[in-house]
């Protein structure tokens, strides 16, 4: 497969988990989460779509670079894909608890784990290729800012 190829699919998956993820948001967004005690640090709703936007596609262009260095010759391939795999299928249930089901302490629950496991997908991309690691690296401060948005958002409601 191509160069080019492997760059759009890589960058597609993580953009298509967002889309699915927004699904659950876009409602709550509006209604349920406008309504809710927010810390004075909390963003504007306008910021979040293009940062994940940004964050999904250094994500992807995270796994391009982890794929093009020879995914299929590593010998630990399959934790590499499970690894990446289950913070992909983390970050989408988070928007799930929390919009979806509007659980602010399931989330809180949830986003502590997905935190780990993006530190762990960072480690295990680092040691394949280090500009692979590095590039998950801004995820994981969104998601340590997020982590913290989430728990205040609990606590005041």
């Amino acid at each position: 497969m191509k160069d080019y190829q492997k760059l759009i699919i890589s960058v597609l998956i993580p953009l298509a988990v967002g889309f699915v993820g927004s699904f659950f948001t876009s409602d709550a967004i509006g209604n349920w989460y406008a309504g809710l005690e927010k810390p004075s640090f909390n963003p504007p709703s306008w910021l979040f779509a293009p940062a994940w936007t940004i964050l999904y596609i250094l994500i992807g262009i995270s796994f391009y670079i982890v794929w093009k260095e020879g995914l299929e010759d590593l010998k630990n391939k399959n934790i590499v894909i499970g690894v990446y795999s289950v913070q992909l299928f983390l970050n989408l249930l988070w928007s799930i608890l929390f919009f979806g089901l509007r659980n602010p302490l399931w989330a809180l629950i949830e986003i502590i784990v997905l935190w780990f496991v993006i530190l762990l997908n960072i480690v295990v991309f680092y040691r394949v290729r280090k500009e692979a690691g590095i590039l998950l690296v801004p995820y994981l401060l969104w998601v340590s800012f997020a982590s913290i948005l989430n728990y205040y958002i609990f606590i005041l409601n």
